[in-house]
């Protein structure tokens, strides 16, 4: 019976993995159609939103089925417990870049009002954090789950600057106006993105150490 319990643990472990990439995917993609101005892979993004969707119900069902048949406690069920935390913050995560996708849409492929750059690093930093507090929880690493909670200062620090930078750009040309908001946006949702990847990373360090993280 415990062998299969622990067998059942690590298909959970490779299903998380797999929603992680399908959600960095997400990211990478909605991060690509907003520097091309690329409404096809936007309107992909969106797509690939309902695999995440599906892989969260899949992980949800395998989690209430171990809790049901095999009534972990302790440790295991901290376990378990976190990883459906987790598909929450992960799921939001891939309607995020699906709400950056959409406004990318709306945009049109209208001209920007002045080069991406500190959007991008953003993008890069997020998935950064997507990746390694996902990794965090499936190696059981307590260090790394509180690097990436860390980190999640360098995506609020680029948000201020973006943020800055578009009212700058407002003060001196009215006009910059909708397209400032529409990128404000954009920003807004890759901060959150970072902040669901550091949920992410308190519910590894729950799993850990039985303490939640404030």
């Amino acid at each position: 019976m415990m062998r299969r319990f622990d067998e059942q643990l690590a298909i959970l472990n490779d299903m998380l993995l797999e929603m992680g990439a399908m959600v960095e995917k997400t990211i990478t993609v909605a991060t690509q159609a907003l520097q091309t101005q690329d409404v096809g892979l936007a309107k992909k993004v969106i797509e690939l939103e309902d695999d995440v969707d599906q892989k969260e119900k899949d992980i949800e069902a395998l989690c209430l089925k171990l809790l049901l048949q095999q009534q972990p406690v302790a440790k295991d069920l901290r376990l378990i417990s976190a990883a459906l935390k987790m598909i929450t913050d992960m799921e939001r995560m891939a309607d995020q870049a699906a709400d950056i996708s959409e406004i990318v849409v709306m945009m049109n492929r209208v001209p920007y009002i002045k080069k991406l750059e500190h959007i991008p690093q953003m993008a890069k930093a997020t998935i950064k954090m997507v990746t390694e507090s996902i990794d965090a929880f499936v190696r059981k690493d307590l260090e790394l789950a509180k690097a990436v909670i860390e980190y999640d200062d360098v995506v609020d620090d680029l948000f201020d600057l973006v943020k800055h930078e578009l009212i700058e750009l407002i003060c001196t040309d009215s006009s910059n106006g909708e397209q400032a908001i529409d990128l404000l946006m954009i920003a807004k949702y890759f901060e959150r993105i970072g902040d669901h990847a550091c949920n992410v990373a308190e519910w590894v360090m729950y799993s850990i150490t039985g303490k939640q993280v404030k």
